[in-house]
């Protein structure tokens, strides 16, 4: 259980804090030094430091307090850190909540206030762990896939596409066929690729094709090859993909928009293993493997009659589904890293904060396609080696804004009740406010300070007037 670490040099203090959160359910560990404060820091599982800026008779500097605080923060800069002092500059406060601490309060403090305070960062530092663990946990089982199977080079972190990519060489060592679902430009054809790299045909050919493109008065010459003279301008033998995928494996893109008559010729196929070269009567067996890929609905499509219910069961022996990107925010940056070491010639542009922002707010309507051409577009056009949001053609403050009302944000934010996660929870952000009437200041998140050290609280500052005020 994460415990609260109260340290100041007064008894007293110490003693009112440890009965405060202990009547509220809150485990505390004290002490008053801060060499004691740093053991116990190392050693302890210590979820919010609670420390006095003032540690030696008679000292009001908040010099002690500063270094402690810095020390800590060098050791773990995730550790919630809250200031206590009746000492010390608004100026110092302000400098130190830029630099990481979590919240400024004043003595005497407001005990709701403060406990409030301290539970919310208790469960923020909870919820912080627990991602970290998921993370590793996470990391781990894509190192150990990797280490397994043949990846074909794919980019992800997200555990949605890890469940994909898991279910693909899962079922690859079988021959049985595969639909691919998800939208366009999220990687259907890679997962094919996983596939096929994996399954006892791996050395046999690898055909695609994009059926939907196919006009029906090429498709059976397309697919299953034709006879010169079969019809005007076949002066030669044409061999079709079936035939050219013979043992290995057929890739049906966009099977969705496939004709009418397209489909009913491919399901004969697919039911008999026979097809015939236009302009032949000879019957051939063929042994392929089929993936087909889609974004179209195809439940839908066979409602509205336009997709064969018979033709659907043929292909969808197992399913496949690619989230679109926008539903696995955490792939954007590794993607995005990706892209500029494969289309970069000298590699050394960097991503600025504000476009990485934007990236990880845009919501991606071209999947991982449109993300690889903004890429390309932004090393193209960047000054400096510097990428900012207008190299990838994103609006910086339409992504910062829409960073705290979009329900799509990676933010999890504290008032005085508990929190919620959202669906891209890794990045957890903190907003206090005061109850209403009360006097107050909110630190705004990293976006909005600029600060690295992600959300900040601000609060107990009084109303006085004077740049030197007992907080």
């Amino acid at each position: 259980m994460l415990k609260v670490l109260v340290v100041d040099d007064q008894e007293a203090v110490r003693t009112a804090l440890q009965v405060l959160f202990d009547v509220n359910d809150v485990s505390t560990v004290l002490c008053s030094r801060p060499a004691d404060a740093l053991r116990l820091v190392r050693t302890d599982d210590i979820g919010v430091v609670v420390q006095d800026m003032n540690f030696g008779a008679g000292t009001t500097s908040g010099q002690e307090g500063i270094a402690l605080f810095r020390e800590i923060h060098a050791l773990d800069p995730d550790l919630p850190v809250i200031l206590i002092t009746a000492w010390t500059s608004l100026e110092t406060a302000v400098e130190l909540v830029k630099e990481g601490a979590a919240d400024y309060v004043a003595k005497p403090w407001d005990d709701d206030k403060l406990v409030n305070t301290v539970k919310n960062l208790l469960r923020l530092r909870a919820l912080r762990q627990e991602n970290a663990r998921l993370r590793g946990q996470d990391a781990r089982l894509r190192s150990e896939l990797s280490g397994r199977f043949d990846l074909c080079g794919i980019v992800y972190r997200s555990r949605a596409m890890h469940d994909s990519v898991s279910l693909s060489v899962h079922v690859a060592p079988s021959d049985v066929p595969v639909l691919i679902t998800g939208p366009n430009g999220s990687g259907k054809e890679k997962l094919a690729e996983i596939v096929q790299a994996n399954s006892r045909r791996k050395d046999k050919p690898f055909v695609r094709v994009n059926a939907g493109a196919l006009p029906d008065q090429l498709l059976e010459a397309e697919l299953f090859g034709a006879e010169a003279g079969a019809f005007t301008g076949a002066t030669k033998l044409r061999v079709g993909r079936f035939e050219a995928a013979h043992g290995g494996t057929l890739f049906l893109d966009e099977i969705g928009n496939l004709s009418a008559s397209g489909q009913m010729k491919l399901l004969r196929v697919l039911q008999t293993g026979e097809y015939q070269r236009l302009g032949s009567s000879t019957t051939r067996k063929v042994d392929v493997r089929i993936i087909s890929a889609t974004n179209s609905d195809l439940a839908a499509d066979i409602a509205a009659g336009k997709f064969r219910e018979d033709l659907y069961f043929r292909l969808n022996v197992i399913e496949l589904d690619v989230p679109a990107l926008a539903e696995r925010s955490e792939d954007v940056l590794p993607l995005a890293a990706h892209f500029m070491a494969l289309h970069q010639a000298e590699g050394n542009a960097q991503l600025s904060d504000e476009a990485a922002l934007a990236l990880e707010q845009h919501e991606w309507p071209g999947n991982v396609r449109e993300l690889e051409n903004r890429v390309q577009r932004a090393l193209l056009v960047c000054q400096d080696g510097r990428i900012t949001p207008k190299d990838l053609g994103l609006d910086a403050a339409a992504g910062a804004s829409s960073s705290a009302t979009s329900p799509k944000s990676s933010a999890v934010r504290f008032m005085a009740s508990p929190p919620v996660a959202t669906p891209r929870g890794n990045d957890i952000r903190l907003a206090a406010h005061p109850p209403e009437g009360t006097p107050g200041r909110r630190l705004h998140t990293s976006a909005d300070s600029g600060s690295p050290s992600g959300s900040r609280i601000l609060t107990g500052v009084t109303g006085r007037s004077s740049s030197q005020r007992p907080i």
